[in-house]
């Protein structure tokens, strides 16, 4: 008998996905993505010129991440005295993220900005930036392109990500914040459309895994970023 959880999925579903392109008209590339009820908008800023450690070595992207202050059930404060330890963690891996799917050479000298602000949280949040954050860069990549700025595409690859964990026993794709938060372990992949790994993020929450259920988790995420994969090239009109 499958195992339904408390949502009706099955343990190799994910939530509903969607995005929203253009959300941000003022922005070069803009996205509201969705993974379930947890929603990210996503911004892409182009910007002249690159950090100081970049220059005459190519163009530079990076990440920006807040969770807005009624994100979750209660209010948070804005961290207006800059980036908490959790927030700057979340950003490093979403640029680190972007840059694994970015020739840095041809987006010459030019840096992109790209902000992901949460406005509903329910789990996931770090992995829906990703996702959605690759859908804002690859707007920004066609207009710079589109504009003559730079002489070839410089997105290289899609880049996607998704939640996995071991939940009442049972390996699960796409946590949501209930079974996040009693999940016995619980993982952040990321990787890029043709496989290949960018990041592995994982811990034993109540109790530790063995090799064969991290395989599972393996397997369950590569499958879970190869349909987020499809359903970033139909939003981008990328089929086939």
């Amino acid at each position: 008998m499958t195992h339904t959880r408390q949502d009706g999925r099955g343990p190799a579903e994910l939530r509903p996905v969607a995005f929203e392109l253009g959300a941000a008209p003022h922005a070069e590339g803009s996205c509201v993505v969705s993974f379930g009820r947890t929603r990210v908008l996503c911004t892409a800023s182009v910007l002249e010129g690159v950090p100081p450690h970049r220059e005459g070595r190519g163009g530079w992207v990076t990440a920006e991440y807040a969770m807005l202050p009624r994100a979750t059930n209660t209010r948070s404060d804005r961290e207006r005295r800059g980036a908490r330890g959790r927030t700057q963690e979340i950003q490093r891996l979403i640029g680190r993220s972007l840059r694994a799917a970015t020739d840095l050479e041809a987006l010459g000298d030019h840096t992109v900005i790209v902000d992901c602000d949460v406005l509903v949280a329910d789990g996931g949040t770090r992995t829906a930036s990703i996702t959605g954050a690759c859908l804002a860069l690859a707007q920004a990549d066609h207009w710079l392109k589109t504009q003559g700025r730079i002489g070839r595409s410089a997105l290289r690859s899609l880049v996607a990500a998704v939640s996995v964990g071991i939940v009442g026993g049972l390996p699960c794709l796409d946590l949501d914040y209930a079974e996040d938060s009693t999940a016995d372990s619980d993982f952040n992949l990321v990787a890029l459309d043709d496989g290949r790994f960018v990041e592995v993020q994982g811990t034993a929450e109540q109790k530790p895994f063995s090799g064969r259920e991290l395989n599972s988790l393996l397997a369950l995420g590569s499958d879970g970023i190869r349909a987020l994969n499809e359903a970033q090239r139909i939003a981008l009109g990328r089929v086939g």
